[in-house]
């Protein structure tokens, strides 16, 4: 890719978006962030120098002790589906910020959703 960004400006498509979103409480991916998970999977697989970072986050509803807990299942979800399209064990970490950092204020169900959520980084 252009400058040797891992996904760069020019990304389109499932490879654009490197948010994965879960129900309440759940750690599966849901179907329709299928072809995202496999879009990224398979840049990895394409420069194996590439490398990511799976942000797990929850909502605020739980301990904190649990909310780490499931950041982590849900990272490790998204490690697990990518690992068995390919991608090397090296190219990915995990880390769970639980309720931490959340991606938008709020105590509701809108808000909630868009908390619950694997965060896509590339390291630079």
């Amino acid at each position: 890719m252009e400058g040797g960004s891992a996904t760069g400006a020019n990304a389109t498509g499932a490879l654009a978006r490197k948010v994965i979103y879960f129900d309440f409480d759940k750690s599966e991916i849901k179907p329709e962030f299928a072809d995202v998970v496999l879009a990224h999977a398979r840049n990895l697989t394409s420069h194996p120098g590439f490398k990511l970072k799976l942000e797990g986050n929850t909502d605020e509803r739980g301990t904190r002790e649990y909310n780490i807990g499931l950041g982590e299942r849900r990272a490790q979800a998204v490690r697990r589906a990518m690992m068995l399209q390919g991608v090397a064990e090296s190219q990915l970490t995990t880390v769970s910020f639980g309720a931490e950092r959340p991606a938008v204020e709020g105590d509701d169900e809108a808000a909630w959703a868009q908390n619950r959520r694997v965060e896509l980084v590339y390291a630079p």
